[in-house]
């Protein structure tokens, strides 16, 4: 089993390089700055939400073309984020100076915002249709949400890490075991929130089914069954994909300088490097 899927991630897209690099459309000469991180993603989920306190959005995904322009692969699609919304997290971007958004900490009940990895997928099942790497979990893998444990944001066996290493945590991936028959990571995928696993900075941020369309999450991102299920499919490990998650004023903010798509369905040029 694997020891962790979340610090994993970061070395998983490592090994992908030069494989990726042969399979990633040609990405804007002119990326710089922020963008020059994510610059080889061939593909971009995007959720958007009405403002930094707002539980509710939108998930669309887009592919890159070889022409570097972004288009449209899945039309909207409704989520639910963090109860109480949004916040600055930890990934590929820095949080725009001057920006007066919150940041995100362990347990506020907000779902990670900027631009991240997407790691492996997992769920319940022996195997799933996804082009993602896939780890099947069972009843001893838990996710550690324990602010200062060795395995803080980590995805643990509990026969390999010893019983007290997860004594504390609520986080099981069988949520059907260990959480009344709960269906919520039956499918999933990793976020790569606070990668370096850095105390306080939030843990075990993925994307799972929703409970209901007007349920929320703890700081994940939810969704329904079918829209997961055609999320997985589409989604290529060899296409470097990255998640982001923005209100939409910072979105239509930051899309210059973060290189992001349009939110329309046609194709959209990456945009221009803002002059100064």
């Amino acid at each position: 089993m694997l020891r962790t899927l979340l610090t994993s991630t970061v070395l998983s897209l490592a090994a992908l390089g030069q494989a990726a690099c042969a399979h990633a459309p040609a990405t804007p000469a002119a990326t710089a700055g922020p963008a020059s991180r994510w610059a080889e993603a061939g593909q971009m989920v995007v959720v958007t939400t009405p403002g930094w306190d707002a539980p509710r959005g939108e998930l669309r995904a887009y592919e890159r073309g070889a022409d570097g322009a972004w288009r449209m692969a899945i039309a909207p699609l409704p989520v639910v984020i963090g109860r109480t919304g949004a916040a600055w997290g930890t990934g590929l971007h820095d949080v725009p100076a001057g920006d007066g958004g919150p940041v995100k900490r362990e347990g506020d009940g907000r779902s990670p915002a900027g631009v991240f990895d997407i790691g492996e997928a997992f769920g319940y099942a022996s195997t799933a249709a996804t082009g993602l790497r896939y780890a099947a979990m069972d009843a001893n893998d838990w996710c550690v949400d324990v602010d200062g444990s060795p395995w803080y944001n980590e995805i643990v066996d509990s026969t390999e890490v010893g019983a007290d290493a997860v004594k504390d945590s609520t986080e099981p991936m069988r949520r059907d075991l260990h959480a009344g028959g709960d269906q919520r990571y039956r499918l999933g995928f990793v976020i790569a929130n606070n990668p370096g696993n850095a105390r306080g900075g939030g843990s075990c941020i993925f994307g799972h089914l929703w409970k209901s369309p007007d349920s929320t999450t703890a700081g994940c991102t939810a969704m329904a069954p079918e829209s997961m299920d055609a999320l997985l499919r589409w989604l290529d490990a060899g296409k470097r994909p990255v998640f982001v998650l923005l209100p939409e004023a910072e979105y239509a903010r930051l899309r210059a300088a973060w290189q992001l798509p349009g939110l329309a369905a046609g194709p959209s040029a990456a945009a221009p490097e803002p002059q100064a």
